[in-house]
């Protein structure tokens, strides 16, 4: 389905491209691409429609209850924690749950846009941290009002009153819909390790492997599917959209937490000059490396449990602490 298909979401520019991300806010291979992504996503601003759709990884139609819930626990933090080693995404130091089912999150994602894209990705980021930070993943509506606290610009109220209305939830469904309708490229594709991205079965079909990009554009179409490097996505959007411009030049650190409130090691090694963290940041540590959020953005943050946490000056890191946190 392309973006004129979709009430609400405007056409692509003129010779220009659509990207159609297929994710999920509780997926870890998602989490630790976001870095990669948000980089695309400013290397292609102003040049293509960006569209999520939202897969729901943890779905409760196809999903049995785990018969032993701890056992399950533990083998899927040390599988969060495997693809980490990969990513060099934060994880959580304790996870207290397998998410129990992605409608949730997946519905405050998608009610978040109707707020704004600034307010929305500020959303989606916390519903990622909640299970990938604080280990609690965000899978309820109590859990999701918990995860998002305190947002600079959220309005909390309108955002769980839209998880209820009738054309967020059409749009999940959709979404849901399209997911398990993957393109025919993307059956039984071969790639490289770790995650070569091949579609999922699911339920009595298939569905995308998350996260996979699909640029859509004048000269065709083209899935890249799981963990790829940043180049591929490039390559791919250049082969649908002939003369895309250059790449842009990368933000200084500070500038970079003010455009995208929480950032991590990877984070800072994708998008800014120099991979120092900002000099203005309240450090938030994890099991596989600090994060650095914009006071603001820390300020209702969960993970200080109605603490406001002091603003911390900082200096250049040395060069030992900036390296990947694998």
């Amino acid at each position: 389905m392309t973006a004129a298909a979709r009430p609400g979401v405007p056409e692509p520019p003129a010779g220009g491209l659509e990207v159609v991300e297929y994710t999920d806010p509780l997926c870890p291979w998602a989490w630790g691409s976001e870095p990669k992504l948000r980089r695309l996503r400013g290397l292609l601003a102003g040049r293509a429609v960006w569209r999520p759709v939202y897969a729901m990884l943890f779905d409760e139609e196809e999903d049995d209850p785990a018969p032993d819930p701890a056992a399950e626990t533990a083998w899927y933090a040390r599988y969060i924690a495997e693809i980490s080693s990969h990513t060099g995404a934060p994880h959580a130091v304790r996870l207290a749950r397998v998410a129990a089912c992605s409608r949730p999150a997946s519905l405050a994602a998608v009610a978040a846009e109707r707020q704004g894209p600034a307010v929305a990705a500020a959303v989606l980021r916390r519903l990622r941290e909640s299970v990938f930070v604080l280990g609690e993943p965000a899978d309820t509506t109590d859990r999701v009002r918990t995860a998002v606290a305190g947002l600079p610009g959220l309005d909390e109220g309108l955002l769980l009153a839209d998880m209820t209305n009738r054309h967020v939830l059409d749009r999940l469904a959709a979404d849901r819909a399209e997911a398990r309708a993957p393109v025919p490229e993307v059956l039984g594709m071969s790639g490289p390790p770790p995650h070569p991205g091949a579609a999922k079965e699911a339920g009595d079909g298939y569905r995308y492997a998350l996260p996979t990009l699909l640029f859509v554009g004048p000269a065709g179409r083209r899935p890249v599917p799981g963990w790829r490097a940043l180049g591929e996505y490039l390559a791919a959007a250049r082969a649908v959209a002939p003369g895309l411009p250059a790449e842009a030049g990368r933000l200084d650190p500070d500038t970079a937490l003010e455009l995208h409130l929480s950032l991590t090691r990877a984070d800072l090694e994708q998008l800014t000059t120099d991979g120092r963290p900002p000099a203005r940041a309240v450090r938030l540590e994890s099991g596989n490396g600090p994060l650095w959020l914009h006071p603001a953005y820390a300020e209702g943050h969960p993970a200080y449990a109605q603490q406001v946490p002091a603003y911390t000056e900082r200096r250049p890191a040395p060069a030992a602490d900036r390296s990947p946190g694998h």
